[in-house]
């Protein structure tokens, strides 16, 4: 209670990883409580996650619903938290995760839905969303499970849902090659097609450090300095597409070594000034993604994206416009490749004077400084429908931002 009160002091929210799927089999927890299963599912064939060496509750029964709704309203209600981070929500939903097809009992419709868990679901966030509608349910779940995040047609209603087909593509993206890059150009584009679908998280998680991964930074290819930028364009990358940001810690001062839960984060690299370089980075970012609603305000809808040139897989180039509520809207430009491009053009959709507004490359962030300084104005350009851009110069493995400060005035006959 005391960390959650100091941490809401500075104005910081604590949300708490919360697992209703398992239990383990401590001699002193709810392990067969009464001698024999009691919060976990009698039948073999739903009793045990074997991989995990755990038990599943039994979320059928009421008795068991009562005690995990319970239990989450406690940890909100008693200390103060702003959400929850569901855990492992796929192993609960289907019948057959992880067993073999002669492990598992289809239910009365003959499929793999477990109905017992999809009903626990909607009681548990229908009555938060009721009751606490401010705190945030979020779901990590690992496959396309349709209206997790709505309730209508028959859905779960969560808050979030963790985007890991985002994370798998994006990070194998991060890992290649920049010159073998163009054969993969999709894997950044195609979580476009259903980034509106749900309300998603984009995760760079635990999950992603540990285990014999790398961490962020080392999965970029390069040299040492490379390494660095490919970190600040795919965090650019990460931060302006829709949808919420989870970074796990460590990312923000560029660490080498994988997470390890007996020790601390090595806040020693700090002294070394690629890394403190990328921890202002961070904070930079962070501050101008806060301080411009068009990241952000309308990340559920189809409207707060449009794609510039989606298909530069030549270049390894994508830009994109984001726009908020106000229709003010800022210009993204991610170059993926160790390749400086001057003269560039950049289709804009508005004639006018535009001005760069954020750049990795800067030398207060470890870049070479090769930014975009003063106003732009635009130029006939027939690219992209808009017949117009702006010539500008777009530094190697960086990320660069524009918007635009004064538009044209319109010519009379909608010349």
């Amino acid at each position: 209670m005391a960390f959650v009160d100091t941490m809401h002091e500075a104005g910081i929210g604590v949300i708490l990883d919360w697992v209703p799927a398992h239990f383990p089999k401590d001699a002193h927890g709810l392990y067969e409580f009464d001698g024999q299963p009691l919060y976990e599912y009698q039948g073999i064939d739903r009793m045990e996650h074997h991989t995990w060496g755990t038990r599943c509750f039994d979320v059928g029964r009421e008795e068991v619903q009562s005690f995990l709704i319970s239990n989450a309203y406690f940890w909100i209600e008693k200390y103060h938290l702003d959400g929850l981070r569901v855990d492992a929500v796929a192993s609960m939903l289907y019948l057959d995760y992880d067993r073999r097809p002669d492990e598992w009992v289809p239910n009365v419709h003959g499929d793999n839905k477990n109905l017992e868990a999809i009903a626990f679901f909607q009681k548990l966030n229908g009555a938060l969303a009721r009751d606490l509608p401010d705190v945030m349910m979020i779901a990590e779940e690992s496959t396309a499970w349709a209206n997790l995040t709505h309730f209508d047609g028959g859905g779960l209603g969560f808050s979030l849902k963790w985007n890991m087909g985002w994370m798998n593509d994006a990070l194998a993206y991060l890992e290649e090659d920049p010159l073998w890059r163009k054969y993969h150009h999709n894997k950044l584009t195609f979580s476009i097609t259903y980034a509106f679908a749900e309300q998603y998280v984009l995760p760079i998680s635990h999950d992603e450090v540990v285990h014999g991964k790398l961490s962020l930074l080392d999965r970029c290819p390069g040299d040492y300095d490379q390494k660095f930028a490919g970190e600040r364009v795919f965090m650019t990358y990460m931060m302006t597409h829709p949808g919420k940001k989870l970074s796990f810690m460590g990312n923000e001062i560029g660490q080498f070594r994988e997470w390890d839960f007996e020790g601390e984060i090595e806040w020693f690299l700090l002294d070394y000034p690629n890394h403190a370089a990328m921890q202002l980075f961070h904070a930079e970012l962070n501050h101008f993604y806060l301080e411009n609603p068009a990241l952000w305000q309308r990340d559920g809808e189809f409207g707060g994206f449009e794609w510039i040139d989606a298909d530069n897989g030549e270049q390894s180039i994508y830009s994109f416009r984001r726009k908020d509520e106000k229709g003010k809207e800022l210009i993204i430009l991610l170059n993926f490749t160790p390749v400086e491009r001057g003269d560039f053009l950049l289709a804009v959709p508005d004639d006018g004077i535009w001005e760069e507004v954020f750049n990795t490359d800067e030398e207060r962030f470890g870049g070479g400084g090769r930014t975009n300084p003063g106003r732009y104005k635009t130029e006939p350009a027939l690219l992209r429908n808009y017949g117009r851009a702006i010539r500008i110069r777009v530094a190697p493995m960086s990320a660069m931002i524009f918007k635009c400060i004064r538009k044209s005035p319109k010519k009379r006959g909608g010349q």
